[in-house]
């Protein structure tokens, strides 16, 4: 794994020492020297290298990372510009054009958001291939968290978008009165209907940070 540079590894330094990360990393490198692990080993900390700490708007939190081959690289929802695009992303699309008009992308790929400070953040950062949830509760959970809360320490608005009950559950570390919490049924198939449409994230979290006088997300995606 790629250690993390800048104010990342300064806020993040204490979590390498500590027991939990000790037996993570020793688990995490046992499978991927054993069966297919996702995202690629060097691709395991993207969305910290794409979106600095002191750069982050906006927060979309995901649980883990997709499990299939070739579309899991670090950041949550989004996948390789030549991988079809998932039935969640497809959703997170629908809403995206319902309510800022944007036009929908012909690929997946979400680097465009992070570097703009989005940070795409999963709250389990692997996975073994097609058993999805199979690292959870190893220790990643306890790192993200630390994350969670670095950014939730940052002394400027930032939007934290929480989609379905485990990313909402990350709430209760979410104190800081500076920042907006929106939340909204996961955009999944099974659960976009309940309320995820219409919720219009993208124009309340543009809305916020003008008010603030922070330059807004260009959330439309240009075509690969």
């Amino acid at each position: 794994m790629p250690g993390l540079s800048g104010e990342w590894k300064e806020a993040l330094q204490g979590e390498f020492s500590k027991e939990y990360y000790r037996k993570l990393y020793l688990f995490i490198r046992d499978e991927y020297s054993r069966v297919p692990v996702y995202p690629k080993s060097e691709e395991i900390y993207t969305a910290f290298h794409l979106t600095p700490l002191d750069k982050v708007k906006v927060v979309i939190l995901g649980q883990d990372p997709y499990h299939n081959v070739g579309q899991a690289h670090g950041l949550c929802f989004s996948v390789k510009p030549d991988v079809e695009i998932p039935p969640s992303l497809v959703n997170i699309y629908k809403e995206l054009h319902d309510d800022l008009g944007c036009r929908i992308p012909n690929h997946g790929y979400l680097t465009s958001w992070a570097e703009q400070g989005v940070l795409l953040l999963n709250t389990v950062l692997t996975v073994q291939a097609h058993k999805p949830m199979s690292h959870r509760g190893v220790g990643w959970e306890e790192f993200t968290d630390a994350a969670i809360r670095a950014v939730n320490r940052q002394d400027r608005p930032i939007v934290f978008i929480l989609w379905g009950r485990p990313a909402q559950e990350k709430e209760k570390m979410l104190d800081n009165p500076k920042h907006l919490i929106l939340k909204a049924p996961h955009p999944s198939p099974l659960s976009a209907y309940r309320g995820f449409f219409g919720s219009r994230p993208f124009s309340k979290a543009n809305a916020f940070l003008e008010s603030h006088g922070v330059e807004p997300v260009q959330w439309e995606i240009k075509d690969f």
